[in-house]
C-alpha cells in the first residue's frame, strides 16, 4: 500500500509534469491523456479535454507524486479548482477489501464524490471528501492502468 500526494490542475498538468520531472530529477515519468483511452461515441469529449492529462506519476528519490487535470465538464461534480482543493491523498492498494474498508471509514461524516466502482481505468476506484474537508482518491490498480495505456501508445 502507498499513500501518494495527488495534485489536480486546471488544464496545465502537462506543464507541471515537465517542470517537476526536471526539478525533482525524475527516475520515471508516466502519463496518459483522456484521448489515450477509448471514448464513448455517444458522449464525445471536446478536443481540448482529449488533450488533458487523465493520470500521471513522477517517481523520484524513493517518492512519487501523481497528477491529473480536472475536465471542465466534470467541474459540476468536483467543484471549481482553487488553491487548497487541488491536493488530495491517493490510496493505491491492490487489496480491494482493505480499500473498501478505508473508503467506508473515511466517508463517515463526509461526502462521497464517486462511490467505489469498476471504471475503465481501475477495477476499484472512488473519491470522497472526509469530514475534515480532505479529499481522498482510492484506486486498486493505478500503476497497471498507466503501464497499459503507455504500452498501447507505442
Amino acid at each position: 500500500m502507498s499513500a501518494i500526494a495527488y495534485l489536480n490542475f486546471d488544464g496545465i498538468a502537462e506543464q507541471v509534469i515537465e517542470f517537476y520531472s526536471v526539478a525533482l530529477n525524475a527516475i520515471e515519468v508516466k502519463k496518459a491523456k483522456f484521448g489515450d483511452i477509448p471514448q464513448d461515441p455517444n458522449y464525445p469529449m471536446p478536443e481540448n479535454e482529449l488533450n488533458m492529462i487523465m493520470e500521471s506519476s513522477i517517481e523520484f528519490a524513493g517518492g512519487k507524486i501523481m497528477m491529473s487535470d480536472i475536465l471542465p465538464s466534470m467541474k459540476a461534480v468536483t467543484g471549481e479548482l482553487v488553491k487548497g482543493n487541488n491536493i488530495l491523498i491517493s490510496l493505491v492498494i491492490d487489496d480491494k477489501q482493505k480499500l473498501e474498508e478505508y473508503f467506508s471509514q473515511l466517508s463517515l461524516g463526509g461526502h462521497v464524490i464517486m462511490p467505489l466502482s469498476n471504471t475503465p481505468w481501475s477495477s476499484c476506484f472512488g473519491m470522497l471528501v472526509d469530514k475534515f474537508g480532505i479529499s481522498w482518491k482510492f484506486n486498486s490498480d493505478a500503476d497497471q492502468f498507466l503501464d497499459n495505456v503507455i504500452a498501447n501508445k507505442q
